[in-house]
């Protein structure tokens, strides 16, 4: 009985194996390359599948997500014999699992060197500055090489991308110093430009304010010569309406003579021709008879300026001495 029963144990083991093999559970976004008695047969996809066991074998199993591999730091010589260090990332996608399976040995290592490759032809072709400065143009110039190689491999080269690119240290410090002078340079032109523009507005204000000051005064002017000419025309229209006579003009006169006489500069002032005649008119104003038909005394001329600490004016007559006593 035992061996009957050692058997039965045996059958059941390499049937739930062989069911086991069977039986094949493909991962979405999945693919498994199945081989019989080491030939190609087909390509299994997501999903369940049946295979002939102990016949059938699975030889790779393949991720058709895209995938990303970053690549170390590679030496590259420039076009003027510089060499800068690069580091570039690939993301590709497995497009035919069989191709990828058979018609290289490894893609990976393939695609690295590829990368290699290609990227030394293209920065062979340009200076370090170009460089610097042209990653798109060097991203699609390497996708463009690799897409084209990596086709028949049955995969996809989406994107390439240069994640650093490190040029010597003395370079670097020569870069440095480059843009710290071009820094100090724009800082200084655009301090200048700023001054520049600040005296101009400065400039402009002033002659603004000169402008509008000359105006003001010019306005100012103009109304005060509207009124001195009004203050006359008035005057002059109430003298005429008035019908002035010659005794009034000559009142005029003695009134304006202590203005005349004020300051203390005045030593010496001219008077006009015309006065006498006006002191003659306003002398006969002020002689006359008194009520008892007798002639007045003689009157002398107020002397306003001498009131007003002018200098003192004075008609001498010829009159007879008078004795105090």
């Amino acid at each position: 009985m035992q061996p009957v029963i050692i058997v039965l144990i045996i059958l059941v083991v390499v049937a739930f194996i062989a069911l086991m093999r069977t039986i094949q559970v493909i991962p979405q976004a999945s693919a498994a390359i199945v081989e019989r008695f080491g030939r190609y047969t087909r390509t299994l996809n997501a999903g369940l599948n049946i295979v002939v066991p102990f016949i059938d074998t699975i030889r790779n199993r393949i991720d058709l997500r895209e995938q990303v591999v970053p690549f170390p730091p590679q030496p590259v010589i420039t076009q003027d014999n510089l060499v800068v260090n690069i580091d570039t990332v690939i993301y590709y996608q497995v497009t035919d699992a069989r191709a990828a399976t058979y018609e290289v040995a490894s893609y990976i290592q393939a695609i690295e060197q590829l990368t290699v490759t290609t990227l030394r032809n293209i920065i062979g072709s340009m200076d370090l500055e170009s460089t610097l400065t042209s990653r798109e143009t060097i991203n699609a110039g390497l996708r463009g090489v690799l897409d084209e190689a990596t086709g028949k491999w049955g995969i996809r080269v989406n994107r390439v991308e240069l994640k650093a690119i490190e040029p010597p240290t003395s370079i670097q410090d020569s870069m440095e110093k480059q843009m710290r002078a071009d820094r100090d340079k724009r800082a200084a032109i655009l301090t200048a430009e700023g001054a520049r523009q600040a005296q101009i507005l400065t400039a402009e204000g002033q002659k603004q304010a000169e402008v509008l000051r000359a105006e003001g005064q010019a306005q100012a002017a103009v109304l005060r010569a509207d009124g001195e000419a009004a203050a006359i025309r008035t005057v002059f229209e109430a003298i005429h309406e008035g019908d002035a006579d010659q005794k009034l003009l000559a009142y005029q006169y003695l009134q304006t003579l202590p203005e005349i006489a004020k300051g203390d500069a005045n030593k010496l002032w001219i008077i006009p021709s015309e006065i006498g005649d006006a002191l003659k008119g306003i002398g006969g104003a002020f002689t006359g008879l008194t009520p008892n038909g007798a002639p007045a005394a003689p009157a002398f001329p107020v002397d306003h300026a001498a009131d007003n600490g002018g200098p003192r004016l004075e008609k001498r007559r010829e009159y007879p001495e008078i004795d105090p006593e």
